[in-house]
């Protein structure tokens, strides 16, 4: 009998915890402290500093670009922290909305040579938080009480590495009948990841046939335009145009994945908006954040079709990426159906960088 928990639940507490500020420890060769430089205070900071050693400041290479880092570990740079460093000077590193304003922030002193092992675990862990990518860490050498003197949560390094890169397995909830505008012959069904993370949905209009391609449309969570009408973006009208065509065909499958902001999460998309109001582009934007162009895994939407027992689908979308994943995770892809709508003068350049950027047939 155990009641401990396993390396999943562990890792979604330890997220909870760089979500409030609270440090977490990874024990790999050596134990690190780990803390998300978004909620980092002065005390925690000074608590820090008050180890001793060299504490490093990890960023993903896109957030390096962008500050004249030197990158010596290939998708991050590790700046050794100052010894005046101040919360703020942290902040200012992993958050660029200010770096238009202060762009001479250098220059850095970067770590080479060891590995960045620790520190490439920690980033996927603050961004599987929807936290900016950018944490302190600090090796402990041979400490390994450390976590338990304090009450740290402490990952084992070695089954974190392989839990971070693979996505959650989804276990259906809940399905009830739920009659729309679209259609009377509505069911929305819930599925919830082991992780911990965040539920994902599944609209049925009628009842499909599994045994013929289903119109299906995998929609990313948009808060901004889905729900609040937002002209920066084509979702709400894509996600009501989706829902319509299969109301009049009387069937069909929408996905509704809480992939938010391609995603990277509400409060960082809002951080792109900042920064395409300077001027950026939304690749621009995602990449001075530290993000890549696209962090959503669409793999979900065929995981979701499987266990439903579809296997092939007409896909509502204008993303070959989509069309891409759909076939490579097992689901045929028999026709890609356009789905051209909501263009605006708010959102004219931001289609267009879906089109030149992304790849989006628009």
């Amino acid at each position: 009998m155990t009641f401990a928990p396993d390396i999943t639940e562990q890792l979604a507490r330890a997220r909870a915890d760089l979500r409030m500020g609270v440090p977490v420890v990874l024990a790999g060769a050596t134990q690190s402290v780990v803390m998300a430089a978004e909620t980092l205070t002065a005390q925690r900071l000074a608590d820090l500093l008050a180890l001793g050693g060299q504490p490093v400041l990890a960023i993903t290479a896109r957030r390096a670009e962008t500050l004249k880092a030197r990158v010596y570990d290939g998708d991050l740079a590790r700046i050794i922290l100052p010894a005046d460093a101040t919360p703020a000077w942290v902040q200012s590193i992993a958050n660029p909305a200010d770096d238009l304003r202060a762009p001479m922030k250098g220059p850095f002193s970067c770590a080479r040579g060891g590995t960045a092992e620790v520190h490439r675990a920690a980033l996927q862990l603050a961004k599987s938080a929807r936290l900016l990518p950018a944490v302190l860490v600090l090796d402990l050498g041979g400490r390994r009480d450390f976590a338990a003197q304090h009450g740290l949560t402490s990952i084992d390094l070695a089954a974190a590495a392989p839990a971070l890169a693979q996505r959650s397995p989804l276990h259906p909830v809940v399905n009830a009948r739920l009659p729309m505008e679209v259609s009377e012959a509505g069911r929305l069904h819930i599925f919830r990841p082991e992780d911990g993370g965040e539920e994902h949905y599944a609209i049925e209009i009628g009842t499909p046939d599994r045994s013929k391609p289903v119109l299906a449309r995998l929609h990313s969570a948009c808060f901004t335009g889905d729900l609040m009408g937002s002209l920066k973006c084509d979702c709400g009208p894509q996600l009501r145009a989706a829902l319509a065509q299969m109301g009049e065909e009387g069937h069909g499958v929408l996905l509704y994945l809480n992939q938010e902001g391609r995603g990277i999460g509400l409060a960082n998309k809002m951080r792109a908006y900042s920064l395409q109001d300077q001027g950026f582009d939304t690749v621009e934007a995602n990449h001075r954040l530290g993000f890549e162009d696209d962090e959503r895994d669409f793999r979900l939407g065929a995981d979701i079709l499987k266990s439903m027992g579809f296997a092939a689908v007409r896909l509502l979308t204008n993303n070959p990426r989509k069309v891409e994943m759909m076939k490579a995770s097992g689901v045929d892809v028999t026709e890609r159906v356009p789905l051209r709508v909501g263009e605006n003068r708010h959102n004219a350049a931001y289609l267009a960088t879906k089109a030149a950027k992304s790849g989006h047939l628009l």
